[in-house]
C-alpha cells in the first residue's frame, strides 16, 4: 500500500463511518466466504445493535469475489438476509453453470485427444474452457437494477470491481455509487479507478482466471481494451476500500498460509514438480501472494497513529482504518484433492491427460464448482468465523 493511498484515505471524510467489505479472488474457492460471511450473519443476528440492516456500506471485489460482491449489492436491501441467498445460489451453482469444454463427445472419453483440444482451444482463444456459461447465469443471478436500487436507498455507499488489461498493464478498479458523475478517479503507478456503472462484462472481465478463461473486452478512456482476473498485477487490495472512504475493512481471502511442497513432507520435495503443482503454485501466486502484505502494513500504520498524541494525530493527513482478515485454517488444495471426482468428466479427463491434476487438488481447486466441495468449504468458513466471533463482533461494536 502507497503512502498516497494513506493519505487520499485521511482526506477522506464520509458523512458517516463506512464499515467495508473486501472479497478476494480464487474461483471455486470464494464458496469459503460465503460460510465466513454466514457465520457473521448469525453472529449480528444475535447482536442486532452491532450493525445497520446491512452491515457493510462499501462493497469491494476481485476475480470470483467480485461475483459475490455484485450479488451481495444487488440484495443488499433484504438486510442479513441477503447472505443466506448468497449461500443459496452457492447451493445450485454446478461447474456446466460456469464453464464448458468444447469438444465433440466422443472426444472426452480420451484423456488424450481431450488434452490435446485443450492446446488447440488455448491457441484459438488463449484459454483452455469457455466461461460462456457463466455469462447466462450472471444475467440470472445479479440483479443490476437491485444494485441501483442499494444505492439508490443508502442501503450501500458503493460497490468495486477490479480486473487487470492485457493491454496497457494497468490495474483498473471499477467503482459505483449514487453519484457517479461526482465522483473523482484515483491513479496510481500501474493502478487506476473509473466510476462507471456496473455490468455483466465487468464481473467477466473480473473473473477470467488466466489460461482458464478467455479475456474480455471493455471500454475504458475511449478505447476497447482486453482484461483478464483482477488478481492480475494486484498490488494493492485494500486500496479500493480506503479511497472510498472505509473506516473498518473486513477482507476475506481463501489463501493460506503455507501450501504443500509438491507432496513431500517436512517441507522438501520428494520430485521434481508436475504441471499440477507448477499449475497450482503459479495461482496461488496470482491470487494470494499480496494480501496479507496490505493487511500487516495498514495494521501497523493505524497502531501508528493510535499511539500519537491526540493533538498531533488530529493534523495529519492520514486516517486510521481498522483491518480485520479472514482466510482459511485449513489447506483448500488438501481439501479439493478429496473431492476431484467431482469434476465433470470431460474436465478430468483433459486435465488428466496433460497431468494438471497430479500433485495435489491446487487447480482444481479452482474449477470444482460441484456441491461437496461448495459444502466443504462453506462449513469450514463457518466455523473460521465462529472461531473468532469476539474478534468479528468487535469489529461491529457489538462487544
Amino acid at each position: 500500500m502507497s503512502l498516497a493511498t494513506i493519505v487520499n484515505a485521511g482526506l477522506t471524510r464520509p458523512e458517516r463511518p463506512l464499515h467495508a467489505l473486501v472479497l478476494m479472488g480464487g474461483g471455486a474457492r470464494t464458496a469459503y466466504q460465503v460460510g465466513v460471511l454466514r457465520a457473521l450473519s448469525a453472529l449480528l443476528k444475535l447482536h442486532p445493535a452491532a450493525a445497520a440492516p446491512f452491515p457493510f456500506q462499501v462493497l469491494v471485489g476481485t476475480s470470483a469475489g467480485a461475483l459475490n460482491v455484485a450479488y451481495l449489492a444487488g440484495t443488499a436491501t433484504s438486510g442479513l438476509a441477503a447472505f443466506d441467498e448468497l449461500g443459496q445460489f452457492w447451493s445450485r451453482l454446478r461447474s456446466r453453470d460456469v464453464y464448458d469444454l468444447r469438444v465433440p463427445g466422443w472426444v472426452r472419453m480420451s484423456r488424450f485427444v481431450a488434452a490435446l483440444n485443450l492446446w488447440r482451444n488455448m491457441r484459438g482463444q488463449g484459454a483452455i474452457l469457455n466461461n460462456m456459461p457463466l455469462v447466462d447465469t450472471l444475467h440470472h443471478a445479479i440483479s443490476l437494477p437491485g444494485i441501483e436500487e442499494s444505492l439508490r436507498t443508502r442501503a450501500i455507499e458503493a460497490v468495486a470491481v477490479t480486473a487487470s488489461s492485457y493491454s496497457s498493464g494497468v490495474h483498473w478498479t471499477f467503482c459505483h455509487t449514487a453519484r457517479d458523475a461526482r465522483a473523482h478517479g484515483w491513479e496510481r503507478p500501474g493502478r487506476r479507478s473509473e466510476f462507471q456503472p456496473l455490468t455483466i462484462e465487468h464481473l467477466m472481465a473480473s473473473s477470467a482466471i488466466p489460461f482458464l478463461f478467455p479475456a474480455t473486452a471493455l471500454w475504458v478512456d475511449g478505447r476497447r481494451e482486453f482484461f483478464g482476473d483482477g488478481s492480475m498485477r494486484q498490488v494493492s487490495p485494500l486500496s479500493p476500500a480506503m479511497h472510498l472512504g472505509a473506516h473498518k475493512v473486513l477482507v476475506v481471502g481463501v489463501g493460506q498460509p503455507q501450501r504443500s511442497v509438491f507432496g513431500g513432507a517436512g517441507g522438501t520435495p520428494e520430485r521434481s514438480p508436475g504441471m499440477g503443482s507448477i499449475a497450482g503454485h503459479a495461482m496461488a501466486s496470482v491470487f494470494h501472494d499480496t494480501l496479507q502484505a496490505d493487511v500487516e502494513q495498514a495494521q501497523r500504520v493505524t497502531r501508528t497513529l493510535q499511539q500519537l498524541p491526540r493533538e498531533v494525530a488530529a493534523v495529519l493527513p492520514y486516517r486510521s482504518v481498522e483491518v480485520l482478515a479472514i482466510q482459511p485454517s485449513q489447506s483448500l488444495d488438501a481439501l479439493a484433492q478429496a473431492h476431484v471426482g467431482e469434476l465433470p468428466r470431460s474436465i478430468r479427463n483433459a486435465l488428466g491427460g496433460l497431468g494438471a491434476l497430479r500433485g495435489g487438488g491446487a487447480l482444481a481447486s479452482y474449477l470444482l464448482f460441484e456441491p461437496g466441495f461448495v459444502q466443504a468449504l462453506v462449513t469450514l468458513g463457518e466455523q473460521d468465523a465462529f472461531a473468532r466471533k469476539s474478534e468479528l463482533l468487535a469489529f461491529f461494536g457489538g462487544v
